[in-house]
């Protein structure tokens, strides 16, 4: 379905007046917001029952607080509370390590912010976390009701926060955050509110490198806005031009803090094992787990990432909106392309949002009881899911 002709029907339910656009005309009004947040909150109560039922089962106790503060966590509150190094972090043999120069400033300025008014770092990450889904949650449900139809986005809110990686969204990391945003970002846009996607669009890009697909999607909407009317094609094209300018913006100012234009990729190499090698780590991975089959949890991230290459394919098939497909595109580009640890991708997959869209449209069109039924079912698995990467599984998302 169209994406603009769905908020043209959208418009004539709801009613908004002739030529004024706002943000809030493809809610689905309060109600429709009050639902997405209550399956949010469904989704997340459901989840952190299964961190503990599975935490009471493993050798080494910890709270479920706990649990939702390690790995990332630990980093972003470091930047929080004590700000970036002055350059290059190095062990006691001299080999370069990863440091917090490698995570984007939104989140730990949030932290800290929290922080300042007296609420506990860990806390306040937490909350800050929390609070973000919720915005997640509206956000993804005005995008899915924009492009098309209430119902739409609900499943998207569903969908979304109980995949199989959707546990970051309860966690100290940036995820839910970075989905707040970037829905907000692509809704301001469809409803060509420039001045709030825009300002989404930098925040976006300021908050994980995958910003940058934002920002070039966000360019993309600003052009087919003034290929439809060149009146006041300023708002559009200053749009994009903010957005355009974070990643670079942090990434030079990496490289300054530093002295070395490559310093952000440096680090990300060295501490985590993050570069751009075209593929070639993920093909390798997916060869050598398919063939040998060692250990479920690679065996799975091998199927979400076939799974979701697949669904991609159904959603641009689908032709959706362009800006969203070349969000999504990108982004998986950045995903697939790129090192590192194999277990983190199906997070990394999680904002990509291109890839719910085919189980997204289904699940708007068919029987109330089918969509709610395969809905569940599918909660059902990732919030599992997530519960036993937290929990079981030894290494980090």
């Amino acid at each position: 379905m169209d994406g603009v002709k769905a908020v043209d029907e959208v418009e004539a339910e709801t009613g908004p007046r002739a030529g004024k656009t706002r943000l809030w005309d493809a809610a689905g009004g309060g109600q429709g917001v009050l639902v997405a947040i209550g399956i949010l909150a469904l989704t997340r109560a459901g989840q952190l029952l299964m961190i503990w039922w599975l935490g009471g089962a493993t050798a080494e106790p910890r709270s479920i607080r706990e649990r939702l503060l390690i790995w990332d966590g630990g980093w972003f509150l470091r930047v929080a509370m004590d700000g970036y190094p002055q350059g290059y972090t190095y062990d006691a043999n001299g080999t370069l390590q990863g440091s917090e120069l490698a995570f984007f400033p939104v989140y730990p300025m949030l932290i800290r912010a929290g922080a300042a008014l007296g609420i506990e770092p860990s806390t306040a990450a937490l909350a800050v976390a929390w609070l973000a889904s919720i915005g997640a949650a509206i956000a993804l449900h005005l995008l899915g009701t924009s492009l098309y139809g209430k119902r739409a986005g609900w499943a998207l809110v569903a969908i979304c926060c109980s995949a199989p990686a959707s546990v970051v969204l309860s966690m100290a990391y940036s995820e839910s955050i970075y989905i707040a945003l970037v829905a907000g970002m692509l809704v301001a846009a469809h409803r060509r509110v420039w001045w709030a996607a825009g300002l989404l669009g930098l925040a976006t890009a300021l908050s994980r490198p995958t910003g940058a697909a934002a920002a070039i999607a966000l360019a993309v909407a600003a052009l087919l806005a003034v290929r439809e009317s060149r009146k006041q094609a300023w708002r559009p094209l200053t749009a994009a031009a903010v957005a355009l300018a974070g990643v670079p913006l942090f990434l030079g100012w990496v490289a300054w803090r530093v002295g070395e234009p490559s310093a952000w990729f440096k680090i990300q190499t060295a501490g985590w094992g993050t570069s751009f090698d075209f593929g070639s780590s993920t093909l390798d991975f997916l060869r050598t787990t398919l063939r040998t089959g060692d250990g479920w949890i690679p065996m799975s991230v091998a199927l979400i990432l076939l799974v979701a290459l697949a669904a991609a394919g159904v959603a641009l098939a689908q032709k959706p909106w362009l800006p969203l497909a070349v969000y999504g595109v990108i982004a998986m580009i950045l995903v697939y392309g790129q090192a590192g640890f194999y277990h983190s991708k199906p997070r990394l997959l999680l904002p990509v949002l291109l890839t719910l869209l085919p189980a997204v449209v289904a699940a708007s069109r068919a029987r109330p009881r089918v969509a709610v039924l395969s809905i569940v079912a599918w909660a059902l698995f990732g919030l599992w899911y997530g519960a036993y990467l937290v929990t079981v599984w030894p290494f980090t998302l």
